[in-house]
């Protein structure tokens, strides 16, 4: 499928995308994230490995529209959990 990202276009298919992120780690999910083979991505590092460009060419928009349209998906990263207060804790024990 023809997607343009970043003024410049690119013909992408669901099983390369899924063979070019086969072997990367995922990195913390901050924003809009992409779940691709059971792993959940965010949509700057998916687009920076498959486009080869630089993360600042490009927004997480145009990323998550070409995903999306390639048949991944897309969601945004769940709230972080708040910090445990270990003080809280001791005091539930009852010391």
């Amino acid at each position: 499928m023809r997607c343009v990202i970043a003024r410049f276009p690119f013909d992408l298919i669901k099983s390369e995308v899924e063979h070019s992120m086969s072997g990367i780690t995922p990195e913390p999910v901050v924003g809009v994230a992409v779940t691709i083979d059971h792993r959940v991505y965010p949509v700057m590092q998916v687009g920076e490995v498959i486009t080869k460009q630089n993360r600042r060419d490009f927004t997480a928009g145009e990323m998550r529209r070409a995903l999306t349209r390639l048949g991944f998906t897309c969601h945004d990263a769940p709230p972080a959990e708040p910090a445990r207060d270990a003080r809280a804790d001791e005091g539930a024990l009852g010391w």
